[in-house]
């Protein structure tokens, strides 16, 4: 019996930009992609955290220009894909053109999850410009699996080559992982895949149980590195998948050494399930809040995890990042 293959997709230089405040360094990024790339990583994702042009003060300053960063990773890779995210309203046209001239040869479009109306445009461009094409439906816990498969519907009928659930929050469990992805392969004709955050311990559970489900691509970060407590790690997802039987194409024991040798030197901290990012999956909010919380809560003398669950009851989403300094400074005038 032919054994059935996970496409991985590694954020360790996207959604690890949020845990290092988007300090990235060229060697770095060198450094990394040249290891995950001799591990047999297919697919490498690399912008500033919240996509192409994320660079600002909203959203924090990246220490490099993401385009010299782009155009490293892709003249150091030899075989795995460079992507990038783009989040519709942050980046443009302008910059999706310029990352393909820098030598992405895939665009990860990424909404709210009920808004995937947004991206059709972009979808238009990433086409006409040759590139593989990813939705990534983020805040997936928000809608309904009939819902979702809807919104994720939209998404191919715009040239998704893939479409996503993203468990932004890491909140949920693995029944509503196995729900949705059941609701998205009946519905669609193009490969699912799945992201998670380990911000509730169930990035790993959840990513298995996507699989099973029938995901076939899954998202990870060498070490965990990423928003809120991390993503689904890739050396280790790759051991699991192992055990069960499924191909990755990655060498486990490359992996693991690019985790532990080239990964972990650059953290500025162990991606744990601190009470913050605990707080995150529990109430269900965006993970790249938490860094922003922790801020505004040292600024205005407020426990960050008031901060979030406050967020979380005005049912705060994605780009509403404003908002928290603003919520920080209501609670400590209370």
């Amino acid at each position: 019996m032919t054994p059935k293959k996970v496409r991985v997709m590694d954020t360790t230089l996207r959604d690890g930009s949020h845990a290092i405040r988007h300090r990235f360094t060229k060697e770095q990024v060198h450094n990394v992609v040249k290891a995950l790339d001799e591990a047999g990583v297919p697919v490498i994702e690399i912008s500033h955290g919240d996509g192409l042009a994320g660079s600002s003060m909203q959203y924090g300053m990246s220490l490099v220009n993401e385009f010299e960063l782009i155009e490293e990773a892709a003249k150091t890779s030899k075989n795995a894909k460079i992507a990038s995210l783009l989040i519709p309203g942050i980046g443009t046209r302008k910059e999706l053109k310029q990352a393909k001239d820098c030598g992405i040869s895939m665009v990860r479009i990424a909404t709210q999850c009920s808004e995937a109306d947004i991206s059709e445009q972009h979808f238009g461009v990433a086409k006409e410009l040759g590139l593989e094409t990813v939705g990534f439906l983020m805040m997936a816990h928000m809608l309904s699996p009939e819902d979702l498969a809807k919104q994720a519907k939209l998404m191919e009928s715009y040239g998704a080559d893939t479409v996503y659930i993203v468990d932004s929050a890491g909140t949920m469990m693995p029944r509503d992982v196995s729900a949705r992805v059941k609701a998205l392969t009946s519905e669609l004709n193009v490969p699912i895949g799945y992201h998670a955050h380990n911000n509730i311990g169930l990035a790993i559970g959840n990513s298995l149980a996507a699989v099973e489900a029938g995901a076939v691509c899954i998202d990870t970060s060498t070490s965990g590195l990423g928003a809120g407590s991390g993503n689904t790690q890739t050396e280790v997802l790759t051991a699991a998948l192992s055990k069960m039987g499924y191909e990755t194409g990655i060498d486990l024991f490359k992996i693991m050494d690019a985790a532990e040798y080239i990964v972990q030197p650059i953290m500025e901290y162990p991606m744990t399930i601190n009470r913050d990012a605990l707080t995150i999956g529990y109430t269900g909010l965006y993970s790249t809040f938490l860094m922003h919380a922790k801020r505004a809560g040292e600024k205005f003398n407020v426990d960050p995890r008031e901060i979030l669950l406050e967020l979380s009851r005005r049912k705060a989403v994605a780009g509403q990042e404003d908002w928290i300094l603003d919520v920080a400074a209501e609670l400590a005038n209370q």
